[in-house]
C-alpha cells in the first residue's frame, strides 16, 4: 500500500463518527496494510478495573475497534454494514500503565462474513489480549 493511501485511511478512521467510545478511550489507529489494521491505546486509571490493571472490557472494545474497522475497509460501505455477532477474547496478562498495541487480521473474509484475530500487546511485544471476532455483512 502506498503512503499517501495509508495516510488518508488512517486519517479518515481516527476522525470518524465524532465522539464514540473509542476515542473516549485513546483509541488512535496507527498503521494498516491490505490485510491488517493497528491502533494503540494508554493504559492509565479510565481503563482500569478496580485492582488498578487494565479492564478487561477496555480490551475488548481495542480488539472490536479493529476487527469492525479492519471490515469496513474491505467492503462497500455504501451498500454494505459491517455488524459484529461474535467477540472470543481472552485475557492472558494483566497490565498496570504504558500503551497496548492492537493488530487485526482476517482469518477469513467471505462475501457475507468476516473473521477476524486480534493481538493486543504491550511494549515489550508480550501478548496481553487474544482475540476473535465474527462481522456478519449485511445489505444497508
Amino acid at each position: 500500500m502506498e503512503d499517501s493511501k495509508r495516510s488518508e485511511i488512517l486519517a479518515k478512521l481516527n476522525s470518524w463518527g465524532g465522539e464514540n467510545l473509542a476515542k473516549t478511550l485513546g483509541i488512535l489507529f496507527t498503521d494498516v496494510s491490505d490485510e491488517t489494521l493497528t491502533a494503540t491505546m494508554p493504559v492509565e486509571p479510565k481503563v482500569h478495573q478496580p485492582y488498578g490493571i487494565l479492564h478487561g472490557g477496555a480490551s475488548c472494545v481495542l480488539a472490536e475497534t479493529l476487527g469492525s474497522c479492519l471490515s469496513v475497509l474491505h467492503v462497500d460501505i455504501e451498500k454494505y454494514a459491517p455488524v459484529g455477532t461474535n467477540i472470543n477474547s481472552n485475557h492472558l496478562r494483566s497490565k498496570k500503565n504504558g500503551m497496548v498495541t492492537g493488530t487485526a487480521r482476517f482469518i477469513r473474509k467471505g462475501n457475507t462474513m468476516h473473521v477476524s484475530e486480534i493481538e493486543i500487546r504491550d511494549e515489550k511485544g508480550e501478548l496481553i489480549n487474544h482475540t476473535t471476532m465474527t462481522n456478519n455483512i449485511i445489505p444497508r
